[in-house]
């Protein structure tokens, strides 16, 4: 059987018409309803000219515009290309051009952001606002007047079905193609592994742009023909009472969502009754947090490792088999993880090396850049940049990166990408971006600089990163020197600047 993300849908309408798919807002959508809306989105997009293989950016937060939009252009044979709505305009302005998407589906507050940049980006024909706005294009506008009954275009599984761009080493975002097998196989993986039915209640708060959710969240749960309990935005107190008010069975977050919860003093295990399933990653859960929230909540955390260049999930703490805390567990279904030296080799078992992933979730490459392609793929594998080990019984523990990465509240955040900014800071001479511990986020972004004269602040060069940088990026430190520390080949000694005073 191909493998499609249109049939994950239309199977579930199939066999579960009636069933809820959708709670948002105090409203119930059936999958028929929603199969209704997609058709219509579908049918919209094709007069507007949108084809198979055109690309659609979305530029939505947890709502079900995006879902509707999601499967709608997928329907089409065309691409879904997922932005974090908070990006700021030159963020938006290079994902859209290196894109080349033909259409954008955008809440009515990032009018400001885009409204300039129609100009810049010729291949972007039309925009469609959700929510209230003035514009001529609009969602609820092209769901009235387009018909339902839209054919669904036959799509290969090895077609492109999602671009997802992650922040790269280069310091520009790099363009993750995941076929309709990439994503279909892992999301079939992941309802395997949880033993997702129908009768299941999922709450999605973590963001659907993100691939964590997409697939653990979104894909899994549809199908199956089970209900998503839908969060706009991560709250701790509309979690826990989602949680109990609509008797939910699974809940999946990253750990500064568990830590949050955490310190809510009135949340109790009762709240929690209905969960059989908590999984968490995105980032290293701590085993303290683990062990409190498990032990208060009387529920079990089950840890994975995933990268959106593998769809995500390659390696899970799996039902039903031992559990080991600080490990982010065995192989994921159909998903094969070893570690390896630099020259490629297996390592012995407990011995540190790179973690390489094999599978039918691994990605297609990334677009238009051949040269991180290759040096990411190689041989039939996926080398990650994770130094890891793997004990006896196939137990992988992420022991660092290998990259500079820095993950803040589960995003990927690389220095590079902050250091160009900021070097185009007038005042500032030198710049390097650490990441250092924060008991919130996981991590934080720190920064070092060398200011040209006396005079800069922090506050200046939070202003100037406002409009260039999304605000989970901005550094939450910033430490000023009269020079940086750099080896005998000019190369900034990043590991020392962790330390020290803070501005």
């Amino acid at each position: 059987m191909s493998l499609s993300l249109n049939r994950i849908l239309t199977d579930s309408v199939a066999k579960y018409p009636d069933n809820v798919v959708l709670v948002f807002g105090g409203r119930r959508t059936t999958y028929s309803q929603l199969n209704d809306w997609v058709d219509r989105f579908s049918s919209g997009l094709a007069a507007l000219g949108v084809g198979r293989g055109d690309r659609v950016a979305l530029l939505l937060g947890n709502s079900p515009e995006f879902i509707v939009s999601y499967y709608g252009i997928l329907r089409l044979g065309a691409v879904v290309v997922p932005m974090n709505p908070t990006y700021a305009t030159e963020e938006i302005a290079y994902v859209l051009g290196n894109s080349k998407a033909k259409a954008a589906v955008a809440h009515a507050m990032a009018e400001p952001k885009l409204s300039p940049l129609r100009g810049r980006l010729p291949e972007l024909k039309n925009v469609i606002y959700t929510g209230d706005n003035e514009a001529t294009l609009t969602f609820k506008s092209l769901l009235q007047t387009s018909p339902t009954g839209h054919t669904s275009i036959s799509v290969g599984e090895d077609e492109m079905a999602v671009i997802l761009y992650t922040s790269g080493t280069t310091g520009k975002p790099k363009g993750t193609m995941l076929s309709h097998r990439n994503l279909a196989s892992n999301a079939q993986s992941v309802s395997e592994a949880f033993e997702v039915s129908s009768a299941d209640r999922m709450v999605v708060v973590l963001p659907l742009f993100h691939i964590f959710s997409m697939t653990v969240c979104l894909n899994a749960f549809i199908g199956k023909g089970a209900t998503l309990l839908l969060i706009p935005k991560f709250n701790p107190e509309e979690v826990v009472k989602t949680i109990r008010e609509e008797k939910a069975t699974f809940f999946a977050g990253v750990p500064t969502m568990y830590n949050y919860i955490l310190q809510l003093p009135q949340a109790t295990a009762e709240d929690f009754a209905t969960v059989k399933v908590c999984s968490s990653g995105g980032a290293p859960l701590p085993v303290e947090m683990l062990q409190k929230f498990e032990e208060r909540f009387q529920v079990t955390i089950y840890e994975g490792y995933g990268l959106s260049e593998a769809a995500p999930v390659t390696l899970f703490n799996q039902l039903g088999r031992k559990r080991k805390p600080g490990s982010v567990g065995t192989d994921f279904p159909n998903v094969i993880n070893k570690i390896v030296d630099t020259e490629g080799s297996e390592v012995p078992r407990g011995e540190l090396g790179e973690l390489v992933v094999q599978g039918p979730n691994v990605m297609m490459g990334y677009l238009d850049m051949p040269e991180a392609t290759s040096m990411t793929l190689k041989d039939g594998w996926l080398y990650t940049g994770d130094l890891a080990r793997m004990d006896e019984e196939g137990y992988v523990f992420i022991v660092d990166r290998i990259k500079d990465m820095i993950l803040v509240g589960g995003y990927n955040i690389y220095p590079r990408e902050i250091e160009e900014v900021l070097y185009q800071h007038p005042d500032i001479l030198e710049a390097a971006v650490v990441g250092i511990s924060d008991p919130v986020y996981g991590e934080a972004v720190k920064a070092v600089v060398v200011p040209r004269a006396e005079g800069l602040t922090m506050e200046s060069i939070l202003e100037f990163c406002k409009d260039k940088l999304a605000k989970y990026k901005w550094p939450r430190q910033v430490e000023f020197r009269t020079e940086l520390p750099k080896n005998s080949s000019g190369k900034t000694l990043r590991k020392s600047l962790k330390g020290g005073t803070s501005n």
